[in-house]
C-alpha cells in the first residue's frame, strides 16, 4: 500500500490524526527516498505545531522500531535496568549508576552515546581510559552482562536506524524542540535495546535542554507513557541543571570525579542523584538493597573495574591531562550566588571537550574545574575556575567563555532541589 505524502503533510498540517498503516508507510520509505527530504521536514514541521497523540505516538514509535533490529537479553540470570538521561553539564552520572547498580545485582545494558555541542557524553568520557573501547558485539554485550553485570557502549547501528535520519533531518529543519519527536527518537532506542525497566533522568534548567519545568514534566510523561506502553517498566525523575553536577566538567576530569564518588567520597550533589536514581532502578526490578552500602563497602568501585577491563581498559592508567591551565578569579568581593551551567559547558566545549559535529574528535583531557561553591565567600582575586585545555587558543576561548560564568553577589537567593519530581505509569 501506498500514500500520497502530499495529502498525508495536508492532514497533519490541519490538525487530522494521522492512520497507522500511513505512518508505518512514511517511516519504512523514508531511509530509502521515496519520500523526500524536504517532503518529511514539511511533516515533521506539522508535527511540531499540531503534536501526534498517543495513538499516532505509539505507531510512529513502533515504526521506528521496527526499522531494525532488536537486543534480545532473555534468559540472563539478572533483572534487566537500563538509564536514559537528557544531558547536562557535568552530567557523570552513568559511569557511577550502571557499576552501582550491578553491584547490587541487576544487569545494566547502559547503551549510550557521544557529546554534541557542550552537553557531553558518555562514551567520550569513558575513552578518557586508556585502551577502553565503545563497540561491543550482542554476544559480547550478553556475556558482559552476565559475568560483570553491567555494560556501557555505543548503540548499534542496527537499534531503530530510522531515527539517525530524521534526527539529522531534524537538526537542520529547525523540527528538533517537538516532546512527540523528543519522545520517539529516545524511547525507540531504549525500547529495542530490550531491557525489562528503565529510569529516565530528564533534566530541568540552564544547562539542560528543557529549560522550562512544565515541558520538561510533559517530556517525561510521555516517554514514561510510551515505555510502559511498550511493556518496559518506566519511570522518570525531574532533576535541576541550573549549575553544573558536581565540579569537573570534561572527559578524563569526570571520569577522575565519578572514581572518586565509587570510592565513597565525591561530590554531594553527584552521589544525591546518583543514589536517588539507583534506588528508582532497584525499585523498578524488584531489587531490596541499599545502594549506599555498595558505594560504601567498594563493591560499586570493584564492579566499574572489572567493566573497564571487560572493554579493554587499563583502570590503572593516568588519565590524559591537557597541557595548557588558566585561573578565572573574582573581580569584586562578595558570595558566589550562582554558576551557570551553560556558560560552563560552553566554556568545556570550547576549551576542546566538546564537538560542534558528530564527527569531530574531543580533548580527553580539557575542561573546568569548579573551585567555588554556591554560597561561599570570596574576595577579589581569588580562584573561581581552573580551564584546562591542550593548545593556547583553545585556553584562550574557553576562559573568555567562562569569565562571567560565575556571579558574585552581596546575597544568595533560594536555589532549587536537585531532585524535582518524580513521573510514573499508570500502573505505580
Amino acid at each position: 500500500m501506498s500514500f500520497d505524502i502530499v495529502e498525508l503533510i495536508v492532514a497533519k498540517r490541519d490538525g487530522a490524526a494521522l492512520p497507522d498503516d500511513a505512518i508505518a508507510w512514511l517511516l519504512g520509505n523514508y531511509p530509502g527516498g521515496a519520500v523526500a527530504d524536504e517532503q518529511m521536514a514539511a511533516l515533521l514541521m506539522a508535527i511540531v505545531f499540531r503534536g501526534l497523540d498517543p495513538r499516532e505516538l505509539r505507531t510512529w514509535t513502533d515504526a521506528m522500531i521496527a526499522s531494525g533490529t532488536r537486543l534480545d537479553l532473555r534468559g540472563l540470570s539478572r533483572p534487566t535496568v537500563d538509564k536514559h538521561s537528557t544531558g547536562g553539564v557535568g552530567d557523570k552520572i552513568s559511569l557511577i549508576l550502571a557499576p552501582l547498580v550491578a553491584a547490587c545485582g541487576a544487569a545494566v545494558p547502559q547503551l549510550s552515546g557521544r557529546g554534541l555541542g557542550y552537553t557531553g557524553g558518555t562514551l567520550d568520557k569513558l575513552e578518557a581510559i586508556p585502551g577502553w573501547r565503545s563497540t561491543l558485539e550482542d554476544d559480547q554485550i550478553r556475556r558482559q552482562l552476565e559475568e560483570v553485570g553491567a555494560v556501557v557502549c555505543a548503540a548499534g547501528g542496527s537499534l531503530a536506524p530510522v531515527d539517525r535520519a530524521l534526527y539529522a533531518l531534524r537538526d537542520v529543519t529547525g523540527t528538533v524542540e517537538s516532546i512527540p519527536l523528543i519522545a520517539s527518537s529516545i524511547m525507540s532506542k531504549k525500547i529495542a535495546e530490550g531491557t525489562q525497566a528503565l529510569v529516565l533522568d530528564v533534566k530541568v534548567g540552564r544547562g539542560a535542554f528543557m529549560e522550562s519545568p512544565q515541558r520538561a514534566r510533559a517530556l517525561a510523561a510521555t516517554m514514561v507513557a510510551l515505555g510502559e506502553s511498550h511493556g518496559v517498566r518506566t519511570r522518570a525523575q525531574l532533576s535541576a541543571m541550573d549549575r553544573p553536577l558536581g565540579r569537573a566538567i570534561g572527559n578524563a576530569l569526570e571520569v577522575a570525579e565519578s572514581i572518586d564518588v565509587l570510592r565513597g567520597g565525591g561530590p554531594a550533589d553527584v552521589r544525591e542523584l546518583t543514589l536517588a536514581l539507583a534506588r528508582l532502578m532497584l525499585e523498578a526490578v524488584g531489587i531490596d538493597v541499599d545502594p549506599v552500602t555498595r558505594l560504601d563497602d567498594g563493591s560499586a568501585y570493584e564492579t566499574f573495574v572489572a567493566l573497564v577491563r571487560a572493554q579493554g581498559g587499563d583502570p590503572d592508567a593516568a588519565l590524559p591531562v591537557a597541557a595548557h591551565h588558566a585561573r578565572v578569579r573574582a573581580t569584586r568581593p562578595g558570595v558566589v550566588a550562582a554558576i551557570d551551567a551553560r556558560a560552563i559547558g560552553v566554556a568545556a566545549w570550547r576549551a576542546g571537550a566538546g564537538r560542534a559535529r558528530k564527527e569531530d574528535p574531543v580533548s580527553p583531557g580539557a575542561g573546568l574545574r569548579l573551585l567555588v561553591e554556591r554560597g561561599q565567600p570570596v574576595a577579589v582575586g581569588d580562584e573561581l575556575l581552573e580551564v584546562r585545555a591542550d593548545d593556547v587558543t583553545h585556553l584562550e576561548r574557553a576562559t573568555a567563555a567562562a569569565a562571567d560564568a560565575v556571579r558574585i553577589d552581596e546575597v544568595v537567593a533560594p536555589e532549587l532541589a536537585l531532585l524535582l519530581d518524580r513521573v510514573e505509569g499508570a500502573a505505580h
